[in-house]
Order: C-alpha cells, then structure tokens, then sequence
C-alpha cells in the first residue's frame, strides 16, 4: 500500500534514473562523435562534462531556477509576515526553517526548490501576496512545503538543469552542423552535425514533456492534501487556487524547463495547480 514514505521513496529513485539516463544519453552522444571523427578525447570529455552536469544538478541548480526566475531573498523586515507564515508552517510540519525568497511579478505563482529539505527555498510572486488574504497564502505555503517534506524539490530541480542542457545540445549542434555544412566540400561531416542536431531538436521538447510528466499529477493531490493537514483549512488552498487562475497574468520570467516547478501555469494561469 502506498504511503506518503513509499512515494517519497520513489522520487529519490527517480531523481537517480534521472540523473543516470542523462549520464548514459551524452556518454552515447561522445561515442558517437569520437567514433565518427577518430578521436578518443571527445570521449573522454563527454564522460567529464556528463559527470560534472550530474554533479552541478545536484549542487547548484536551485540557485540556477532561482536565477532564471529573477529570484531574490526576501528582506526580513519587509516580508515579515511571509516569514511568520513560513517559520509556524514549517515548525507544524517539522521542517527546518527554508529560505525566503520573492520574485518581482505581478503574476501570482510561486514555488518550491532546493535539493533537501536543509537546503530548501521557497518563492513567491509579489503579486501572489498582493491578492491572498492570510488563510490563502497559508494554504499555498503549507502545499510548497509539502513539496519539501516530500522529497519533490530535488527531481524538480535537477530537471531544470538537463532539460535546459538537451535545448542548449540541440542548438549547438544545429548552429555547428550548418556552418560545417557550409565550409565541407563534401557536406559529410555537416551533414552529421546536422542530423544529430535535429534529432534534438525533435527529442529535446519530448524529453522535456516526459521529464515534466514525472512530476505526476498524484503528487500534486499528495502536496494539495498534505497542505490541507498542516493548515487544517482546506478552504484556503480552494481559495488561493481560484484567485490565482482567475488572475490569468503569465509571468514575465520562465521557460519550459522551469514551468513544472510552479504552483500554478506560469504562461496562463487560466489553470490552476499545475494542470498543463
């Protein structure tokens, strides 16, 4: 029977497979071209640059979605009450205190990162704390910290960064086949840059939109109900969802790859709590 433990269970593993498959994918992807070119080195660094991606996935790629989400800590005395919202919650879910941070936005949204729950963060939009009244903005917290208490933060994260580095592959081989392309008399060695290129540039949004399914809608309900426990006012996060997707403000700052991590549509919050 599947308990909050078990699923927690399962999402480390996940993260893992994650982590393993992006290893093996450019591992294969540097074989491929050391094979075709004749030389070992661009193996070599291939096995270097994967392991050294795994290893800043891990590490630092919280603070590169917050980055990317044009993230700033909170200042204490400004944000005082988001804080005392944020320290009570995380005291009720035997949480260490996470991070505050506030992200300049009129639309109202906002998210949880970071790689444990030591090392957590959690984010909100101005104008997420310009529409919500007390007992709503507690219901989104207590559902972001649910994310933490359930080890969703680090799959989440980690996906921004090998989502983001299969597009950024993609375009470089694109960009390199074309000018290879241009200069070979013989086109061949363009001609492979290129087809490897288009190969990701068709994979890279599948990768992207399977990855993203990983973050299962069960999840979600399993955050949305432990939300509920922790607040024991289940009618502020019904109410805080209806308000934000009412909004319909998208965000001025997010990509594919960090879309998931958002409690609500950041490109139009016409939908709540992740339904895209």
């Amino acid at each position: 029977m599947a308990t909050i433990y078990t699923e927690q269970a399962k999402n480390t593993r996940r993260t893992w497979y994650l982590m393993t498959g992006f290893l093996v994918i450019i591992i294969g992807l540097g074989y491929f071209i050391s094979y075709y070119y004749n030389s070992p080195i661009i193996l070599y660094i291939a096995i270097i640059f994967s392991l050294l991606m795994n290893v800043a996935s891990y590490w630092w790629s919280d603070k590169i979605v917050l980055s990317l989400s044009g993230a700033v800590e909170a200042p204490h005395d400004q944000y005082a009450d988001l804080y005392r919202i944020v320290e009570n919650l995380s005291i009720t879910a035997g949480l260490p205190l996470p991070k505050v941070y506030i992200i300049n936005d009129q639309s109202p949204n906002a998210f949880a990162t970071g790689r444990n729950k030591e090392h957590a963060v959690v984010a909100v939009t101005t104008g997420l704390l310009q529409i919500l009244n007390k007992n709503e903005l507690e219901g989104v917290i207590a559902h972001e910290l649910s994310h933490i208490g359930n080890k969703d933060i680090l799959l989440s994260t980690v996906i921004v960064v090998l989502v983001g580095f299969v597009s950024i592959l993609a375009n470089i081989f694109m960009r390199g086949g074309m000018r290879r392309g241009s200069r070979d008399n013989d086109n061949k060695g363009g001609n492979i840059l290129a087809i490897v290129g288009v190969l990701f540039v068709i994979l890279s949004p599948i990768f992207a939109k399977l990855i993203q399914l990983a973050i299962s809608r069960k999840r979600e309900f399993l955050a949305d109900a432990d939300g509920v426990l922790l607040t024991r006012y289940p009618e502020g996060l019904a109410s805080a969802l209806q308000k934000i997707s009412s909004a319909n403000i998208p965000l001025q700052h997010v990509s594919n790859a960090t879309a998931h991590l958002f409690i609500s549509n950041p490109f139009s919050t016409s939908v709540s709590s992740k339904n895209f």
